[in-house]
């Protein structure tokens, strides 16, 4: 990722980002099937606690989610 000091806010559209912040975060703890059973409630927590996230819970919504899921699916895909 960029750094720090130029690290631009994330917000909740921002969905490759956001997957680059959760598979580095989590690894390969999770491959295709458990990122895809992942309970949307402990996936927002997880989204606010990526470093440079500017987004607001109640921005969220289940499409974002989805999409969260499906680029992290793509990113850990891509590590593999």
């Amino acid at each position: 990722m960029i750094q720090d000091k130029f690290a631009l806010p994330i917000k909740w559209n921002d969905y490759e980002d956001i997957a680059m912040g959760l598979y580095e975060k989590f690894g390969d703890d999770f491959d295709e099937s458990r990122i895809y059973r992942i309970r949307f409630t402990e996936l927002i927590d997880w989204v606010l606690s990526i470093p440079h996230f500017a987004g607001k819970r109640e921005e969220c919504n289940e499409g974002h989610l989805e999409q969260i899921q499906s680029a992290w699916v793509y990113e850990w895909r891509d590590n593999q």
